[in-house]
């Protein structure tokens, strides 16, 4: 990975300090660093951002089957860092052995865009195969305070679902375990299934998965689909392109990212909060959780609330029908509502268009919440709504 040459309003390396912009109440902005990171955490938050900005050619490995050039393409709203309205195609089919992802033909993950000609190779996007026979589509998800979550220890996450399985049962969620780079099985946090253990590999999966460079722990391209016989005669630069510093230097950005600052508390938000505890939504949108110790201040113990218990939850017919890890084709993680206010499309494939729209759509085990809301009067509905435009 290359870093471009950039102009800089401040050069933390000659000044070692940075006049981050913070709201009124001294909550850092949509996509600023922790207020208390050391000169050095704070460089490297920089110089990861600057890799999340920069644009990829094939020249550095990009392709040659892509879905962005840059991490900021998708994550840019309201702030680098934040998500899009874009949405990513995903396919599989259901057999009698269960689902099957279609890898021999590209799947699950479709790569829409390719690199062209290269040699005596024509790289093209992907499309949906006609075997496929579920097709779904995924948001670009934000990525503020995932520092955090990243810190929340997997005991945690394992302890909240057995206290669910005790205390709401009919809601109960459970932890996507799978296998993190270093082979060791982990609690899934990260992606719409969970199906991501740790930040370092959320970053390297997203270089090759979206941007089709690899990387030491993601070191094979993936087959346009399928078609692994155009990698092994035209794939332009050899593997990996990356040599960990971009994964790293990705980890770092997210990592000293702080959340998204909350909106004015009012005494109709507090009243919404009530009620948003009242009828269940909390059971799976847990408001509070607790990091482990971490060498990094911003990170040590602290209480955070990002609305979410990032185990996951059969959703029914909202599910996605798509497999991975444990998770199920109707199970999803519950997403975290910290950042609602600025969000546009909801939901994980951006169906909905309003907060109302994206309660009104839950099943499943959110069927309870849903049905609780609409047995709300209108003076209750506003107070919930404006406690989740709070957020």
């Amino acid at each position: 990975m290359k870093f471009k040459a950039r102009t800089m309003a401040v050069t933390l390396g000659l000044v070692g300090i940075l006049a981050w912009r913070v709201a009124a109440d001294n909550q850092p902005l949509f996509g600023e660093p922790f207020a208390d990171l050391t000169t050095e955490q704070l460089n490297r938050f920089v110089a990861g951002r600057e890799g999340f900005e920069e644009a990829e050619t094939p020249a550095d490995g990009l392709g040659p089957v892509f879905n962005g050039t840059s991490c900021a393409e998708c994550h840019s709203g309201p702030a680098i860092g934040g998500d899009s309205n874009i949405v990513e195609t995903r396919f599989g089919a259901i057999t009698n052995a269960g689902f099957d992802p279609l890898s021999h033909l590209g799947g699950s993950l479709m790569q829409s865009q390719g690199i062209g000609l290269t040699g005596s190779c024509n790289f093209v996007g992907e499309t949906v195969p006609p075997e496929a026979t579920v097709v779904a589509l995924r948001r670009t998800t934000p990525l503020f305070g995932l520092g955090l979550v990243d810190n929340v220890p997997d005991q945690a996450l394992q302890l909240i679902a057995l206290l669910q399985k005790k205390t709401s049962p009919a809601t109960a969620g459970k932890p996507n375990v799978v296998k993190d780079t270093t082979g060791k099985m982990r609690v899934g946090k990260f992606g719409w299934k969970a199906q991501v253990a740790t930040l370092h590999d959320f970053s390297g999966d997203a270089y090759l998965n979206e941007m089709g460079i690899t990387n030491p722990d993601f070191p094979t391209e993936n087959c346009p689909q399928g078609d692994c016989l155009l990698i092994t005669a035209c794939d332009p630069v050899s593997d990996p392109e990356d040599n960990g510093s971009g994964v790293q230097a990705f980890t770092d950005f997210m990592t000293f990212m702080a959340p998204p600052p909350r909106g004015p508390i009012t005494a109709p938000v507090l009243a919404g909060e009530r009620i948003f505890l009242r009828i269940g939504c909390a059971n799976c949108h847990l408001p509070i959780l607790v990091t482990g110790p971490s060498p990094v201040k911003a990170l040590n113990k602290v209480v955070f609330r990002p609305f979410s218990d990032f185990l996951l939850h059969d959703m029914g017919e909202l599910g996605d029908r798509i497999e991975q890890g444990r998770a199920k084709g109707r199970e999803m993680r519950t997403a975290p509502l910290w950042g609602l206010r600025v969000r546009s499309n909801l939901l994980h494939d951006g169906s909905a268009a309003s907060i109302e729209d994206a309660i009104l759509a839950h099943a499943g085990q959110g069927q309870y919440a849903r049905n609780r809301f609409n047995a709300l009067n209108p003076t209750d509905v506003s107070a919930l709504i404006a406690f989740l435009k709070s957020l």
